[in-house]
């Protein structure tokens, strides 16, 4: 369940991006989760927002190779590293600072709905949801 709740961390980490200490509802940018295991750089992707993983505070195994998205339902993409992989999907802008989308979690390789909040310029909060109703908020600091 740990496990669960840190990747989604890092896919909601995604979601949250922004630049030094702007103020407004600029999301873009990096963004690290609050216990600094993930770190995300969103971005504009057409209309909406993306979240790509940058960094991860354990980026390698316990055998010492890069974490992979090997819980990923699709044989074909279970070799991919972690990092790299574009866990915020689709965030589109549904209100001042407040976004929803989808969320990938490589921990379990599934997607799950999601919402994200500016709360001031240097912190996100952001929901992982299943079904609306099971949600996981997860906090996430400005790293640049």
């Amino acid at each position: 369940m740990r496990k669960t709740a840190a990747v989604l961390g890092a896919v909601l980490g995604m979601i949250f991006g922004a630049g030094g200490s702007q103020a407004g509802s600029d999301a873009t940018g990096l963004w690290r989760l609050a216990d600094g295991k993930v770190t995300v750089r969103v971005a504009s992707c057409g209309s909406a927002l993306c979240g790509t993983v940058v960094g991860l505070k354990k980026p390698r195994d316990g055998k010492g190779r890069p974490r992979l998205d090997k819980e990923n339902p699709d044989p074909a993409l279970r070799a991919r590293p972690v990092i790299g992989l574009t866990i915020l999907k689709n965030m589109k802008a549904v209100g001042d600072g407040y976004w929803t989308g989808t969320i990938y979690n490589p921990d379990d390789g599934r997607s799950y709905s999601s919402r994200m909040k500016l709360q001031g310029a240097d912190t996100m909060k952001v929901d992982g949801c299943v079904a609306a109703v099971f949600c996981r908020t997860l906090k996430f600091v400005r790293a640049d």
